[in-house]
């Protein structure tokens, strides 16, 4: 693996960009040398701003601008002030490695936190990269598990927008569900462009696939601003959550903000944080939020959640090694534990994942959700997926094994160590 994050955004797809949402990564030790002269800390803020991810990466951006706000009432960091810097790769993949490569080379940042989806894919692990989102195992499997148990789910549509991270997440979940028994013919598959506004004859064919007397479910990984069209001709066509209900991996409460709900009530969404969630520290963060925002209509989501976990370890990595030398905050950071909102504590692992509960939740008429089923405890991260024949072998350690894709089998890394 590069030790250069340049390595990564350079890449033909930019994967992790829009994948490892909340996700935290540094540049090689070479390209901030110059900034240790600096009055600031310069941090990189990698969100779009504008195109069809803006619905949900803008308060993201916010949050960001919150936590480096608190922190620098708090003294900062090091004895210097946090500097934010932002840009809008406007949710244009090829701009997102432009604006990275900016915020390393030009601006001297000395960590970005940026992209989307809090969930992602999975199947990476860089040593320059933090994953904060949730992997598979941590969303997409137990919703699946959920949904076949508590609600005898027989017939399975998998919708997603047409990129990446649907894609891979199908193709797991479609192994994964093979594996339990579910014949091909239960399961569809269907794919749209970011942005896509036409509703009408897809929720007919999800209605139609669903009329086969088989209890069936969509498992959507739709994301971006296509979600409001989607759901609202979910409305439209009366498929009520009794009939087909519907889980989204990409559906918060920022995204519902703007749809009338009375149409989705009891349709679900899997996520690690949900405002509802009762607890000290969580009723703490939106307190403080509201106030930030001068706006007690400004909710609160699960990305945002893996933004405060993510700065938090980064910023108690720092403060470790007294330094913001890449190099040394990488090695510093597994193990390195921060509070999440929920009442637990999450952890950097060695394959640089973190540790988290796993929620689902109903839609209300306020646009909250109420949790209908959680994990007993923490799940950890896993870089590389159990239910694909070319993952399921490989283990991401960055401690003992310095390797990103070791493989178990011929006891070799897939990549150099560093």
């Amino acid at each position: 693996m590069s030790k250069s994050i340049q390595a990564v955004v350079t890449r033909p797809n930019a994967r992790w960009w829009l994948a490892a949402t909340a996700g935290l990564a540094f540049a090689a030790t070479g390209a901030i040398q110059a900034a240790k002269a600096q009055d600031t800390i310069k941090v990189g803020i990698l969100h779009s701003l504008s195109g069809t991810m803006a619905i949900s990466e803008t308060t993201l951006k916010d949050t960001m601008l919150f936590l480096i706000d608190e922190q620098n009432k708090k003294g900062g960091l090091l004895g210097k002030k946090l500097e934010a810097v932002v840009v809008d790769p406007a949710s244009n993949w090829p701009l997102f490695a432009e604006k990275a490569r900016e915020l390393i080379s030009k601006d001297k940042v000395a960590a970005v936190f940026g992209c989307w989806t809090v969930q992602y894919e999975g199947e990476e692990s860089e040593r320059n990269v933090f994953y904060t989102g949730a992997a598979p195992n941590q969303q997409a499997i137990p919703a699946v598990d959920y949904l076949m148990k508590d609600e005898k789910v027989k017939r399975w549509v998998l919708a997603g927008t047409d990129y990446v991270y649907p894609r891979t997440t199908n193709k797991i979940l479609e192994a994964y569900l093979k594996a339990k028994g579910v014949a091909a013919e239960d399961i569809m598959l269907n794919y749209t462009p970011f942005g896509h506004s036409d509703w009408q004859t897809i929720v007919a064919d999800i209605k139609k696939f669903g009329s086969a007397g088989k209890k069936t479910a969509v498992v959507s990984t739709i994301n971006g601003d296509a979600n409001v069209p989607f759901y609202k001709e979910l409305g439209n066509q009366g498929v009520k959550a009794t009939d087909i209900p519907v889980v989204a991996f990409s559906v918060g409460e920022e995204e519902l903000a703007g749809l009338d709900t009375k149409p989705l009530l009891g349709h679900l969404a899997a996520w690690n944080y949900f405002q509802s969630i009762k607890s000290a520290g969580n009723d703490a963060f939106i307190a403080k939020w509201k106030a930030y925002t001068k706006n007690q209509k400004r909710v609160t989501n699960d990305p945002m959640e893996a933004h405060v976990i993510g700065f938090d370890m980064w910023v108690k990595a720092v403060e470790k090694v007294k330094s913001t030398d890449p190099d040394k905050v990488i090695d510093a950071l597994p193990g390195i534990t921060a509070p999440n909102l929920t009442g637990g504590t999450s952890t950097m692992l060695p394959n640089h994942h973190i540790t988290k509960p796993v929620f689902i939740g109903e839609i209300r008429p306020d646009g909250q959700f109420d949790v209908v089923w959680k994990t007993p405890g923490l799940v950890p991260g896993d870089a590389w997926s159990d239910f694909l024949p070319g993952s399921k072998d490989l283990e991401a350690d960055w401690v003992k094994l310095k390797c990103g894709n070791y493989n178990n089998v011929t006891k070799k890394c897939g990549g150099q160590a560093s």
